[in-house]
């Protein structure tokens, strides 16, 4: 299975963003995160650490944002200790450093409706219907929700998630199907040799359609793509989608072909069962510019202290926000998330004094990571 977005999770991390259905009751928390990116895990990190719980939310159906949509398999050279990464592998390890805290993920949604409660409380729902009732809200969503660019064809809509997808969560349920993927990116090409070599997800037929016979993704990933073209386990085309065929019955959701300008102009129909569209994706900053909180160019304004928002119980942390000296690294935001907790903590904790304790030496932190203290006598 192709690893982009599919991250694996320890145990103790909870994925719901399979929930179509509105919770029966609002789940109730002490910090809700908007943004499952690096930033906005650490959050859940630093927030842990000081006894705060917390859920997370995404519009992306996996964790890990910018870094595994848009450089993966990328090296990264400035994250502190840590002399190379890809996007990838930090994902993992600040997955893994977060699970013992046991956040819950909600994905594949976004915040809908955000209201203040007369207890100064947070009423939040998603586009999917799961309620929250949180004491803060912590907005770690980059330069905005990353959403995938649509293939603009009259009357296609129609068919989305029953033969058109822009993104695949059970690579079973198109197993043994005429599959056409359109899109030169790495999302495109991992998915477009996976279901034409794997065992138990192959597909009957894949075709691979790009605009070019040149593609932006990695170099072993193309060098696989152009081997399965040349033994004929893929068909490649270069064209672009520019109509489609379906089912005579007007109430019927099924594709049955796309059809493909190539580029002599020649109009080719090409046979499916499933259209798989991966032309990159848009961030959209979303509800939050509705939110009241004062912004500058499109980012929130905050304070250096605690990176709190001008609504109480709001803070922004990452590439969402802006100050005087603000720069868009991930170690700032993993910074002001640090700083973020501890204004989040003095909210959710408003009669306890927050101590500043060090993991090297803190018991309690030591119990609250499941680890044994490096020298027994601190116990």
């Amino acid at each position: 299975m192709p690893t982009i977005g599919k991250t694996k999770l320890t145990s103790s991390l909870n994925l719901s963003g399979n929930s179509l259905a509105k919770t029966a009751m609002p789940i109730e928390t002490d910090a809700l995160v908007i943004g499952a990116g690096p930033v906005g895990l650490f959050q859940v990190f630093q927030l842990g650490l000081l006894d705060v719980t917390s859920h997370i939310i995404d519009a992306l159906p996996y964790p890990g944002g910018q870094c595994i949509e848009l450089y993966p398999d990328k090296p990264i050279y400035d994250i502190p200790g840590t002399p190379r990464c890809t996007g990838r592998e930090l994902t993992a390890s600040l997955l893994r450093q977060m699970a013992p805290f046991g956040a819950t993920f909600h994905l594949g949604q976004l915040v809908s409706t955000l209201e203040k409660r007369p207890d100064k409380r947070f009423f939040v729902e998603t586009s999917k219907g799961t309620q929250f009732i949180t004491k803060t809200i912590m907005v770690a969503a980059g330069v905005g929700a990353f959403q995938p660019k649509l293939l603009r064809l009259e009357g296609l809509d129609r068919f989305e998630n029953s033969s058109l997808f822009y993104s695949v969560n059970n690579p079973q349920h198109f197993a043994d199907k005429n599959i056409v993927i359109v899109g030169g990116e790495d999302t495109a090409l991992e998915w477009a040799s996976h279901f034409a070599t794997d065992g138990l997800d192959k597909a009957k037929s894949v075709t691979l359609i790009h605009r070019r016979d040149v593609f932006q993704a990695a170099p072993a990933l193309v060098v696989k793509v152009k081997a399965l073209v040349d033994v004929k386990a893929l068909r490649f085309m270069v064209g672009q989608v520019t109509g489609f065929e379906a089912k005579n019955d007007q109430r019927s959701d099924q594709l049955t072909a796309a059809q493909v300008t190539d580029v002599d102009g020649q109009l080719q129909t090409v046979r499916l069962d499933v259209l798989l569209v991966f032309l990159g994706l848009s961030p959209k900053l979303g509800p939050v510019a509705q939110w009241g909180l004062d912004m500058e160019r499109k980012q929130v304004l905050v304070d250096t202290e605690k990176f709190s928002t001008t609504q109480e119980g709001i803070f922004a942390v990452g590439d969402i926000n802006t100050y005087p000296g603000k720069k868009k690294l991930i170690l700032s935001g993993f910074h002001e998330a640090a700083l973020a907790a501890f204004g989040a903590a003095a909210l959710v904790f408003p009669d306890k004094k927050i101590m500043l304790q060090y993991t090297t030496t803190s018991p309690r932190l030591h119990q609250l990571l499941g680890v044994e203290p490096a020298n027994p006598q601190a116990k």
